[in-house]
């Protein structure tokens, strides 16, 4: 379960800001990435805190539940990256441009972060990245489950102009019915045209 222990030797129990980020949807062949900034309090209640970890691992009631209660309590920012974004320079790196727009969204800068995996966004302070973060992070855990569930949103809206693909439900991932669709209808400005089942799709027939 998710807790304390890095948020502490970053320095927050001595009046360092400390903020946990991670990012959701790198793996989808439709929608924007989307990160979110979170930095909890110390004093955050339990009642709360021992509800939080990685969001896939919570039901989407709870998990919007959490991400409203999160919302009005803590300090966060959220960020994304768009579909011309990750093509045009990677999901890696759009990714971490969408880590530093939650960053810049806060209402006050940390003096220091607390990552979800293995490779660092440029971030103006210190950064640790942790693998499994928001397994292991409080507050990568809360970044993470306001992060899918602003994402989700996203699609489900998308998915009223273009309700074949399936995306309230998959939200853009590539799912049988999502591949299905895609084959029969083509991709939308919305699909990730860097993606391989998506410029496969794009290519001259032989």
């Amino acid at each position: 379960m998710p807790h304390w222990k890095h948020e502490i030797e970053a320095g927050i129990k001595n009046g360092v800001i400390v903020c946990g980020v991670d990012e959701v949807g790198r793996g989808p062949l439709a929608g924007p990435v989307v990160a979110c900034a979170v930095c909890l309090p110390v004093d955050m209640p339990r009642k709360v805190t021992r509800r939080l970890k990685d969001s896939k691992q919570i039901e989407r009631e709870e998990r919007e539940e959490l991400a409203q209660i999160l919302r009005e309590t803590v300090a966060f920012g959220v960020g994304q990256a768009d579909v011309e974004e990750i093509d045009r320079i990677n999901i890696l790196r759009a990714s971490h441009l969408a880590m530093l727009r939650a960053y810049e969204g806060l209402p006050s800068r940390p003096g220091y972060a607390l990552v979800d995996g293995n490779q660092p966004p440029n971030l103006p302070c210190p950064v640790t990245c942790i693998i499994g973060g928001d397994g292991i992070s409080l507050s990568i855990a809360a970044a993470s489950i306001i992060a899918k569930v602003a994402r989700d949103q996203i699609m489900r809206e998308l998915a009223v102009a273009h309700p074949v693909y399936g995306w309230e439900t998959n939200v853009g991932y590539s799912t049988r019915d999502h591949l299905t669709a895609l084959k029969a209808h083509g991709p939308t400005p919305y699909h990730r045209r860097s993606f391989r089942p998506v410029y496969e799709l794009q290519l001259p027939l032989d």
